[in-house]
């Protein structure tokens, strides 16, 4: 087998492949130019968009040529891959605007990762696209007996499938045809959730230009938890720092089950798999030490190494009760002013204006439920007021359960 697809076997990234043998034989003979496709359907990328990143990456640093595809023109349809309803349809202009951002995102990651790779939007061929000459040319390839095959498409005919999301497969399979043309790219790769589209562009391409080309996926992350992967109480874990700080991305991996560890830290990181799999098999309390670690590799990716660093030191400040020093600035934090906090705030206001608690019933659950502390000092009574005899070193570290926490400073 080729060393390329055996990494990524070994790391996690590799679920069905259109041709394995083909592929393996053709990645030996040399460099192999492959793409990800990402729709801009909003204006940041999540955590769980970074898997075919992670495999881009592996896959250049063995000498393949990867291409990053910005779906500017997909996103006008909407994929209606594991989706039980169709997407909200966005404005030209918004997708534009996605597209600026998204690729912005990427271009950071790939960077940090020491990866290029050339950039496109299939909106350049898409947009203008006869519709007409396209059926005639491209759709007389499909089977809508076969289309309906696929998981995709059977589940949604349950729930309804609009005509528009029934083109949105013709649409990305000449994107593989496209790309084939224009930059001789013979690998698709993408979440298992894309196999029906990426092995339609795999048999169009074939029967349009006569060429073989390969599709391969990888598995669908999730949480031992049952919980999605990206996802948090409060929402999505978005690469945007305006969204997600450092620190909030920090806890999100420091505080993933015990038995996702070893997982992801072959799946989110670049340490050698040999590492990846001793800091995942660590017995006992040992585990946090595999978790930090995570963490602090992941977010480097995303928002830098001095980022990263300094909300593992913020994370062990909170936890050692400190409300002030060190760094504890990392901490997502408010300011209060010194005069309205001797006058006293009710906690359940004070617990909602932080990103802890989404709404006031929220922190009046979160109090009623013992989770709610100041510091070191535990709040047991929705109508607890809060002054400056709370204070430690002109702030407080507000924590919600075992793992979240907030800093208020008073100015």
């Amino acid at each position: 087998m080729n060393t390329t697809l055996a990494t990524l076997k070994e790391r996690g990234f590799f679920a069905q492949c259109s041709d394995e043998a083909a592929l393996s034989r053709l990645m030996d003979e040399g460099p192999v130019s492959f793409y990800v496709g990402i729709d801009p359907t909003g204006d940041s990328l999540h955590i769980g968009h970074l898997v075919p990143l992670y495999a881009m990456v592996h896959l250049a640093r063995d000498g393949h040529r990867p291409v990053a595809l910005v779906g500017g023109g997909t996103a006008r349809i909407g994929d209606p891959s594991g989706k039980t309803e169709a997407r909200r349809i966005l404005s030209v202009e918004q997708i534009n605007a996605n597209v600026a951002a998204i690729e912005m995102q990427i271009r950071a990651f790939l960077s940090t990762a020491d990866v290029d790779a050339r950039f496109v939007n299939n909106a350049d061929w898409l947009a203008e696209l006869n519709y007409i000459d396209f059926l005639r040319d491209i759709g007389r390839h499909f089977s809508v007996n076969r289309m309906l095959s696929f998981e995709t498409y059977r589940m949604r005919l349950e729930t309804g499938l609009s005509f528009i999301e029934f083109n949105y497969q013709l649409l990305q399979s000449y994107d593989f045809l496209e790309l084939y043309r224009r930059h001789d790219v013979r690998l698709q790769i993408g979440g298992d959730d894309q196999w029906g589209n990426i092995v339609a562009g795999v048999d169009l391409t074939r029967r349009v230009v006569g060429a073989d080309v390969y599709g391969l996926t990888f598995p669908l992350v999730t949480r031992a938890d049952g919980k999605k992967m990206g996802k948090t109480e409060d929402g999505a874990v978005f690469l945007d720092p305006r969204r997600v700080s450092a620190y909030e991305m920090f806890q999100y991996w420091r505080n993933v089950p015990d038995a996702d560890v070893g997982k992801f830290l072959l799946t989110y990181t670049f340490l050698p798999t040999d590492e990846c799999k001793r800091l995942g098999s660590l017995p006992g309390e040992r585990i946090n030490e595999a978790k930090e670690t995570l963490a602090l590799e992941a977010t480097a990716l995303i928002h830098g190494r001095e980022a990263a660093t300094a909300s593992l030191e913020a994370a062990k400040s909170a936890f050692a009760g400190s409300g002030g020093a060190g760094g504890a600035d990392a901490i997502p934090s408010i300011e209060v002013p010194a005069s309205e906090l001797a006058a006293g705030i009710n906690a359940v206001d004070l617990f909602h204006r932080t990103s802890l608690c989404s709404s006031r019933s929220d922190a009046r659950r979160l109090i009623d439920q013992g989770g709610a502390w100041v510091n070191d000092r535990k709040v047991d009574d929705v109508d607890q007021t809060i002054s400056t005899d709370w204070v430690v070193d002109g702030a407080m570290v507000l924590r919600a359960g075992k793992k979240r926490y907030f800093r208020v400073i008073v100015a």
